[in-house]
C-alpha cells in the first residue's frame, strides 16, 4: 500500500524548500491537504511527482513546485480573498484555503466542479466555494479579489478578470510563447495591472485565453 503521508512530505522536502519556498503557511498547507485525493483515481499513484497531472487534453493539476512559488510570489496574507480559476478537482483551492480567508473556485467543466465541491467537503474544507462557469470571465459576483491565481497557461488575460482584482491586488498566471512557458506576477496599482517575471513554468492554454489574432480580411 502506497505511503502517501510518506510522500507529501517527499515532496515537500525535495520539490517545494529546494525551490527556494520556506513560507511556513505554504509548507505547513502543502504538507497537510492529500494531495492524492484531488487527482483522477487513475492518476492517485502519481499525484506526487513533480510533473503537471492531466486531467483532460487540455487541463492540468500544476506540479507542485509551481504551484508552490506561484503561492510565495502572491505573498498572500490570512485575511485575503482569492479567486482561483481552472479550479480542477479542487487541490489548489485546498491548499489555498489554509493559508487564506476564503477562496472563490472557479471551474467551467461540470463534472469537475462537481466532484471538486464533493472532495472538498469530504475533506473538511469549508472557506472554498466551488463556482461553475466559463473560465475567462472571472467571478465577478464575488471579488473584487485581494489575490488571484489561474492554474494553467495563458497567452493573454481578459480584462474582464484584471478588473476584479483589488487595488493593490496580486495575480500569477503562467504565460505561454511557443514552447516556452513563464510564470508572472501581476501587481495592480492605479488601475493598472504591471507584469514581472518571476519562474519558467509551462501549462495547456485554458480555454479562453488564448492571444486575440491579428489577422483581419
Amino acid at each position: 500500500m502506497t505511503d502517501f503521508a510518506a510522500n507529501r512530505t517527499m515532496m515537500v522536502d525535495t520539490q517545494i524548500r529546494p525551490s527556494d519556498v520556506t513560507k511556513f503557511p505554504i509548507i505547513d498547507a502543502m504538507l497537510a491537504v492529500r494531495r492524492e485525493a484531488f487527482v483522477p483515481q487513475s492518476r492517485r499513484e502519481t499525484a506526487y511527482v513533480d510533473a503537471n497531472i492531466p486531467l483532460d487534453a487540455a487541463r492540468i493539476i500544476l506540479e507542485p513546485r509551481s504551484l508552490a512559488k506561484m503561492l510565495d510570489a502572491l505573498n498572500l496574507q490570512k485575511a485575503d480573498m482569492v479567486l482561483t480559476i481552472g479550479a480542477g478537482l479542487g487541490y489548489t483551492p485546498a491548499v489555498l484555503a489554509r493559508m487564506v480567508e476564503a477562496v472563490i473556485a472557479l471551474e467551467q467543466d461540470t463534472d469537475l466542479a462537481r466532484d471538486a465541491e464533493t472532495t472538498l467537503m469530504e475533506e473538511g474544507v469549508d472557506n472554498v466555494v466551488v463556482i461553475e462557469g466559463g473560465l475567462a470571465g472571472g467571478a465577478s459576483k464575488h471579488g473584487p479579489y485581494d489575490a488571484i491565481l489561474i492554474e494553467g497557461g495563458v497567452e493573454d488575460v481578459p480584462e474582464a478578470i484584471l478588473r476584479q482584482l483589488k487595488d493593490g491586488g496580486r495575480i500569477a498566471a503562467i504565460f505561454i510563447r511557443g514552447a516556452l512557458g513563464e510564470c508572472r506576477i501581476g501587481h495592480k496599482s492605479d488601475g493598472v495591472v504591471n507584469w514581472r517575471l518571476s519562474f519558467n513554468a509551462a501549462a495547456p492554454i485554458l480555454p479562453g485565453f488564448e492571444a486575440e489574432s491579428a489577422f483581419s480580411l
